[in-house]
């Protein structure tokens, strides 16, 4: 994986301006043909970060035509992966920061995700405590569950006139119900849905099945602020790098990856681009947790509006491409179920069809969009879903498959999307 460069932002999406300009002096000085930037999802530290890399980008060399001189970046951004899901091709049950409860076994706020969520949160030290202290009690008392809903909402909100709020939502929503609806009702619903995933047993005590759902509340309730925090990288740290990139070695082809909400943050980055920019020549969305409709120019369900990323792939010169998988369990189970606007119907009937994932069943609502099957020729131009369920399948509760991306074929999508010459 050589020569590499690493791109590091914090939450506001500031790069590390030494880093930035060691790739801006060096790319075109290697002669660098085609550069391949790859953003993680959720994950522990940068150690996890730079192996996912490194596991990615393994064939690439042995892909790339004679005449490629392939560069690699691996976008590092401040986000969390708690300890207790196992990722593919990792001990089940060691982590980067220790050993970690096995999913299912309870509820618990072990001190590795503690202090992995002050990282994360550093000025919601008190809340953490008392977050901590009601998941241990696991009380019968219902004004204890309503406290803590209230305490995970706090941790995760930003002021109504941040400029980080504008980050948050894909299709125009305001805040999903996890965050606004009964607490109680909201844990009992993640209770069973964590059921259905195989993470916890079915014919547990109600106590014990509420505080389960009451800690996916936790879990979900910190991915939707990294959520947000990937759309603010993207545009105000990733898209300005890129520009600046585009001028100073003009001639590199750059292809952009992203993996879980990396996908949403190499997306936004087009949308933080200087409008000529032409160099970026592929986009490749693997597992992406963000709307299907993100690139729609009309939402089925309301025509009038349309998706905040409406018309960023026309910034391709290339096309976007999402591959998608039915096994992702935390895309196809978990993701609609925290996406959710508050005051819909308490039904569920539609869920799907209206809150799903652009890594759970591709993209959605686009004009021209195509889908072609795994292997098979990807079109020059435009949105296209590639179905990738035939090798992204393995991975346990909560979020089955959606971690298992370092295969060779998601490689030979990324070389096929961006037209990357070939032995």
């Amino acid at each position: 994986m050589e020569p590499y460069w690493e791109l590091t932002f914090d939450a506001d999406g500031d790069v590390n301006t030494t880093q930035r300009d060691r790739l801006l002096a060096e790319a075109g000085r290697e002669r660098i043909t085609d550069l391949l930037v790859l953003a993680h999802g959720w994950n522990n530290d940068q150690d996890m970060a730079t192996d996912l890399y490194r596991r990615f980008f393994a064939p690439c060399r042995e892909l790339a035509g004679p005449r490629v001189r392939l560069g690699y970046v691996g976008v590092l951004w401040p986000a969390i992966r708690f300890p207790d899901e196992r990722i593919p091709d990792f001990e089940p049950s060691v982590t980067a920061t220790g050993p970690g409860p096995v999913p299912g076994a309870g509820p618990l706020l072990d001190e590795p995700t503690m202090r992995l969520l002050a990282g994360t949160f550093p000025d919601g030290g008190a809340e953490l405590r008392r977050i901590g202290a009601l998941l241990a009690d696991r009380s019968e008392v219902p004004t204890r569950l309503y406290e803590y809903g209230r305490l995970v909402r706090n941790l995760v909100a930003v002021h109504q006139n941040s400029a980080a709020q504008r980050f948050a939502n894909d299709i125009w929503t305001g805040e999903p119900a996890m965050l606004t609806d009964d607490a109680v009702e909201v844990c009992q619903v993640f209770a069973a849905a964590m059921e259905e995933t195989g993470q916890q047993e079915l014919f547990g005590s109600l106590r014990k099945r509420l505080w389960n759902g009451a800690h996916e509340l936790l879990r979900q309730a910190s991915y939707y602020a990294m959520k947000r925090r990937a759309g603010s990288v993207g545009q105000l740290g990733l898209g300005p790098a890129i520009g600046l990139l585009a001028r100073e070695a003009p001639d590199v082809r750059v292809h952009l990856i992203g993996h879980s909400f990396g996908a949403r943050l190499v997306s936004y980055a087009l949308r933080g681009m200087p409008a000529p920019v032409r160099t970026v020549k592929s986009t490749t969305l693997l597992q992406g947790a963000f709307s299907h409709y993100a690139f729609s120019k009309r939402l089925p369900h309301a025509p009038s509006r349309s998706g905040s990323l409406n018309g960023m792939q026309r910034r391709i010169d290339g096309p976007l491409v999402s591959c998608y998988s039915r096994h992702d369990d935390a895309l196809g189970k978990i993701y609609p179920l925290a996406s959710k606007l508050a005051g819909d119907s308490s039904t569920f009937l539609g869920l799907w069809e209206r809150w799903g994932a652009i890594g759970y069943d591709g993209i959605r609502a686009v004009d021209g969009a195509k889908r072609v099957r795994l292997g098979r020729a990807i079109p020059a131009k435009g949105c296209v879903s590639v179905d990738v369920s035939a090798v992204v399948r393995r991975g346990g509760p909560p979020s089955g498959a959606h971690s298992d991306i370092c295969h060779e074929e998601l490689a030979r999508v990324v070389f096929a999307a961006g037209r990357i010459a070939r032995r």
